[in-house]
């Protein structure tokens, strides 16, 4: 099925399945048929590669136990993967594990779409989007008797970092029931965004921009000034900022459309009145103090800048 599939001139124009079955016996050189197990890295390799995301390791860890205690009884494990496929950290039940184990999927193992071919973790990493394999659609034979749910994970900077997979070992997992696990996949995987987003600026004002998709983590970082320091993957992508480029400051109100018409500086100028005031509860003599200007100069430039 698989070759013939590939062999169509127009399936991988049609099915995006279909297209990633191609990458793997065109551009990858992969045989379905190949018995061979899926590659592994030394030890010194998967400590390295923890070691250059440890803070998401760290953030991760309480979503992965959560993901796995509503799926765990079910058959499925959770692992956490780098950008290029690597299993960095996993949870199974013990009843399960010889089973995960011998199907490679376990910490260190490589399941890149360039080694193995369509499978979760790989395609989902190649296509960066959220993308469910089950069963019969795994391009080596030998995957087949697995379901695999995956989403992409995005740090910071808008890059892509490492991917987050469900994978069932239980031969009566059907499709539809996949699929269902698939959203909370793609919900937890946003939740490790967010949280590694704000970890990556503690300083900064978080405004959430965007709730449009429940699957998007679509924050802007903002400092003192108003200006936007950093943005999620989802919120470059909606605001036109580049996913693979340094972001150029800016500021909030440009990108999220609030200009009343005023100068940038008259702008500023209120919202620092308006700061003052609050910080000083209203107290119009304690918030003229702190800017160091005297009451009536504060009342003629609230009433100048229409603020007061």
């Amino acid at each position: 099925m698989v070759i013939e599939t590939v062999q169509s001139s127009s399936a991988a124009a049609v099915s995006s399945l279909a297209a990633s079955w191609r990458r793997s016996l065109v551009k990858h050189g992969l045989d379905p048929a190949s018995p061979r197990a899926p590659d592994r890295v030394d030890a010194a390799t998967l400590k390295h590669r923890r070691a250059a995301l440890d803070r998401l390791m760290a953030i991760a860890q309480p979503r992965l136990d959560q993901l796995f205690g509503l799926v765990g009884n079910s058959g499925c494990g959770v692992l956490l993967t780098d950008a290029d496929g690597v299993v960095l950290d996993q949870r199974v039940a013990p009843g399960d594990a010889e089973t995960f184990e011998s199907w490679g999927l376990c910490t260190g193992a490589v399941w890149s779409e360039e080694t193995e071919g369509t499978n979760g973790i790989g395609t989902c990493l190649v296509e960066r989007r959220q993308v469910v394999i089950h069963r019969s659609e795994h391009f080596l034979a030998r995957n087949t008797a697995m379901s695999c749910m995956d989403a992409p994970i995005h740090g910071a900077d808008g890059r892509l970092i490492g991917a987050l997979d469900v994978s069932s070992c239980r031969a009566d997992q059907t499709e539809g029931f996949a699929r269902l696990i698939a959203a909370t996949v793609a919900q937890t995987a946003r939740q490790i965004e967010n949280d590694n987003f704000r970890a990556a600026f503690p300083e900064a004002r978080i405004i959430v921009a965007s709730e449009r998709d429940a699957n998007d983590a679509v924050l802007l970082a903002v400092d003192e000034d108003d200006i936007v320091i950093g943005a999620t993957h989802a919120a470059r992508r909606i605001f036109g900022l580049g996913s693979e480029v340094e972001l150029r400051p800016q500021p909030a109100s440009d990108l999220l459309g609030r200009s009343t018409g005023a100068t940038g500086f008259e702008r500023a100028e209120r919202a620092a009145l308006k700061r003052a005031l609050a910080r000083a509860g209203g107290n119009h003599t304690r918030a003229a103090r702190a800017l160091g200007i005297s009451r009536a100069t504060l009342y003629r430039r609230l009433k100048r800048l229409g603020a007061d």
